[in-house]
């Protein structure tokens, strides 16, 4: 199951003119709706003045997120570490060790103290539970800012 949400498409995170505006996309994986949409209520278009996100693609099975990154042009994942069946924590380590040059992946944590696991993880980054929209916005902005400087 999964839900698209775009706009003007771009394939991979990029810098454009003197601006130097970073165009992401991201993939959300959760099988929460209400998180999902707390993510992208918190990221937004413009998650920072320099980054804006083109492209939003939303799942809710592991397995439409390992189908939708081996098609590429995805620049930030963030995953849910809460979500049933398939946690997003272990959905990170798979897709950090399977998938080469993995796009960056924010993962969301039960607690603060789950820290440990997002190591473990391999994640990139990430938030606690309750989620805090200026700590989402400002690490899918990081990311999608590494991602486009590689």
């Amino acid at each position: 199951m999964t839900s698209a949400h775009a706009a003007p498409a771009t394939s991979s995170a990029t810098q454009t003119g003197s601006s130097d505006l970073v165009q992401a996309s991201v993939l959300l994986y959760s099988d929460d709706i209400t998180t999902r949409d707390a993510v992208r209520a918190a990221v937004g278009r413009r998650p920072a003045r320099d980054v804006e996100v083109t492209r939003w693609l939303e799942c809710a099975t592991a397995f439409a997120v390992t189908e939708a990154l081996d098609a590429g042009g995805w620049d930030v994942v963030v995953l849910d570490g809460e979500a049933a069946k398939n946690g997003g924590l272990g959905l990170c380590r798979e897709l950090k060790n399977e998938i080469y040059d993995c796009p960056p992946i924010l993962v969301l944590t039960g607690r603060p103290q789950d820290g440990w696991l997002a190591a473990w993880s391999l994640a990139d980054d990430a938030v606690p539970h309750p989620l805090d929209p200026i700590k989402v916005a400002e690490a899918v902005a990081a990311l999608a800012r590494a991602r486009a400087n590689r």
